[in-house]
């Protein structure tokens, strides 16, 4: 048993705050509060921040699972049952190939950048416009440059883990990747460095080595701090994911078809920047939320007037998806409702194979031949796209016969096996697919680390339980 100890000084007990940051010393009992705990701050309801391109998810409740006809009749199918999910932010539609370059870039600029300041060294001299590799040393180093004692305090130890205040990038001097910009010799043998080399090359085309393009970042093992009764550094688990994705699976996945215009170009073409991410692994995936996390978290702490700390970004649960997917509709197989794939005008409401050998069948019909670009068919009740049809979504829920029999009906998610389970829900159905495989309760999987040509994803944000309610669509 834990035991709580207590200090006496001076007839007074003393409290400390455990709040990040420390905040304000509690003093003497205020005039204001009469020496009663009355709590300070605001006293308005806490409303989430609605970050961008996504939409609130109401709470409730719903009958999981594929309630409609079932032509597999395979054991891993959903068991109906009842269940509740709280409240969340989703994408309203799947993540693009142009907000999956912002990831491939930031993490580009991150090592060139890193290199750059490695060599710039104590700096000095430069302008701050790039004119010279001492404008790209680390922001401690540059002169004039003034540490607060926090700054001073953790230089003096060596940084901690993970994170040195001392090896701070300055964001604010221009990358030149233009040679003809190069300010020097050594900046442009910096830069050259995160090319293919010239033996690689084809054509002599000078390419990024997506071979360099790592993420690393720290995910907490929260199921086995919980088995230990603990919390530490010591179930942080570091990774380094290799993040650009594998444009070769328009290839391995269809080998007796010409596809080879996609391998080209569907991930860096400017024509297929509104078109869904393809060929990234439940790894890479998780890499983009940890990102797109740390991005608001940076903002937000760069502002004047500190913002709540961002709440993390993820991929959904199966649960999540399914609830969301159905958009509020009761018994609904699939998110406009059903049981028909088309529309009263004839036109199809999502992007899949409607016969055999037979992807488009009628351009009028509103079907392509591969993916779609987002948004071109009717969002349902919720307001997402494309949560049937187009590409299936990977999930953070892990596949197997227990993920239904034993996980709760409250929030349904096996948090032991997310991670270590090898095999990975998937859900939606794609533009190869078939109309039943589209069906809301209709669940498949793929390995972790396999990429897929007709495998996304999409994001999402928990809402705070406490914060002001959302109203619920009925329909």
């Amino acid at each position: 048993m834990k035991r709580i100890f207590f200090v006496l000084i001076s007839a007074s007990l003393v409290i400390s705050s455990c709040s990040k940051g420390g905040g304000s010393s509690a003093g003497r009992p205020g005039a204001k509060s009469k020496g009663e705990l009355v709590p300070t701050g605001s006293k308005k309801s806490f409303l989430a921040e609605r970050p961008y391109g996504m939409v609130a998810i109401p709470a409730g409740s719903y009958v999981m699972g594929l309630a409609d006809q079932d032509f597999t009749n395979t054991p891993e199918k959903a068991t109906l049952k009842t269940v509740t999910v709280s409240s969340f932010f989703m994408d309203e539609t799947e993540t693009t190939n142009a907000e999956y370059r912002l990831f491939i870039n930031y993490v580009r600029d991150s090592i060139a950048r890193t290199l750059l300041a490695e060599a710039a060294g104590e700096g000095g001299g430069g302008t701050g416009t790039g004119a010279s590799i001492g404008d790209y040393a680390y922001a401690s180093k540059k002169a004039g440059d003034t540490k607060n004692a926090y700054q001073e305090f953790m230089e003096s130890q060596g940084g901690r883990d993970g994170y040195n205040e001392s090896k701070k990038l300055d964001w604010s001097v221009p990358l030149k990747w233009k040679t003809s910009d190069y300010p020097d010799a050594q900046y442009a043998e910096i830069l050259e460095s995160m090319y293919l080399p010239a033996a690689e090359r084809i054509n002599n085309e000078r390419i990024i080595d997506s071979r360099k393009l790592k993420y690393a970042y720290n995910w907490e093992d929260i199921d086995s701090a919980v088995k230990d009764k603990s919390r530490g550094t010591q179930y942080l688990k570091k990774e380094s994911i290799a993040i650009y994705p594998d444009t070769t699976v328009w290839i391995k996945d269809f080998n007796y078809a010409y596809n080879e215009p996609l391998y080209d170009g569907y991930f860096w073409h400017s024509a297929y920047k509104n078109y869904p991410i393809v060929g990234v692994t439940w790894d890479q995936a998780r890499a983009f939320c940890n990102y797109k996390t740390k991005r608001k978290s940076d903002y937000n702490e760069s502002l004047k007037k500190k913002k709540q700390k961002a709440m993390a970004f993820r991929l959904p649960t199966e649960a999540e998806w399914e609830y969301a997917a159905r958009g509020g509709r009761s018994n609904a197989p699939y998110p406009w409702g059903g049981p028909y794939l088309q529309d009263d005008r004839g036109c199809y409401l999502a992007n899949f194979k409607p016969k055999r050998g037979n992807y488009i069948e009628d351009e009028k019909k509103g079907t392509y031949t591969y993916t779609a670009p987002v948004k071109k068919f009717p969002k349902n009740g919720y307001g997402l796209y494309d949560m049937a049809g187009n590409v299936a979504e990977w999930t953070e829920s892990p596949y197997n016969n227990s993920t239904y029999n034993f996980a709760s009906t409250l929030n349904p998610y096996l948090s032991s096996q997310a991670y270590r389970e090898p095999r990975k829900t998937v859900r939606g159905g794609s533009w190869k697919d078939v109309g039943y495989l589209l069906m809301t309760g209709y669940r498949d999987y793929e390995r972790k680390d396999s990429a897929r040509s007709y495998i996304g994803f999409r994001t999402v944000q928990d809402i705070p339980e406490g914060a002001a309610k959302f109203k619920r669509k009925t329909r």
